[in-house]
């Protein structure tokens, strides 16, 4: 259980993200406030309290015994850079270069910014390269775990699924699985475009274990990532989410998936967001 300074601090954090994360999209006008927003409580609870993070990439004594992350959903870059920016990974200033030409922060997440294991966008691979790490972390007899977080729409790839099959099959246990289930994708409802439910029913036929959760409690996500670590297979968590999360006009509106705001769309975004 989080103690209430840590919830308090984690909202805090939250705010913030999301206060950045319109900023950078309004900014570049590019971008996907939508599943960005929807997983900021499980980034930031994953990163601020869950993960063993190397802050100075690379410099940093325990670099080598750092926990790694896959953002297979790349196209949520903006939740990621806000993350790692909160963490001191790089200067925050950087965050108003996003999706700029020649920025570290592409609009899709690569090697070029610090605290990116690996380039992710193409949806339906990021599963298969957290396979791959987890492995190699295996045969070199490491502890650390791989996370990786997806979208629910990505789960329509089929190499999801071959995926899924073969970490059970290499029984890799160091690998925790988070799905932002926010229901809806950039045409629609997932269900009405390619159905998943019954997910958990799904992901437990390939020998996984699943956990389901409210997307959006600190305290949930906080306690069940920390239970996932202590299993001795793989874990899927589906994180049940609203897309657009913390903004009236945004929730649960496929509209938002891609769409950059104007300017009276951004000002009527950030004042909900300080509360006015």
């Amino acid at each position: 259980m989080l103690s209430d300074t840590d919830v308090k601090m984690l909202k805090d954090l939250c705010l913030e993200s999301r206060k950045e994360i319109l900023s950078m999209i309004y900014n570049a006008q590019s971008g996907h406030i939508g599943g960005a927003f929807s997983a900021v409580e499980i980034m930031t609870v994953l990163f601020h309290k869950c993960m063993k993070t190397a802050a100075l990439w690379k410099q940093d004594a325990n670099f080598e015994f750092r926990d790694r992350f896959v953002l297979s959903k790349g196209h949520a870059s903006a939740v990621l850079y806000s993350v790692l920016a909160q963490l001191a990974y790089f200067p925050k200033s950087e965050l108003m270069s996003f999706r700029k030409l020649g920025t570290r922060l592409q609009g899709h997440p690569t090697k070029l910014c610090p605290g990116v294991e690996v380039p992710t966008g193409s949806l339906g691979q990021g599963l298969s390269m957290a396979c791959g790490i987890a492995l190699a972390l295996k045969l070199d007899k490491k502890t650390e775990n791989v996370f990786v977080l997806l979208g629910d729409g990505e789960l329509q790839e089929g190499s999801v699924w071959e995926a899924f099959m073969h970490i059970a099959h290499l029984k890799l246990d160091n690998i925790i699985a988070i799905i932002d289930r926010n229901r809806l994708q950039i045409d629609g409802s997932t269900e009405n475009i390619k159905a998943l439910d019954n997910l958990e029913a799904k992901i437990k036929a390939f020998n996984w274990e699943v956990l389901t959760i409210d997307g959006h409690d600190l305290n949930e996500i906080y306690e069940t990532i920390e239970k996932a670590k202590t299993m001795d297979r793989p874990v899927a968590i589906i994180a049940n989410t609203v897309k657009g999360k913390g903004v009236s006009f945004m929730e649960n509106n496929a509209g938002w998936h891609g769409k950059a705001p104007g300017k009276e769309d951004f000002e009527k975004a950030m004042a909900e967001l300080n509360g006015n």
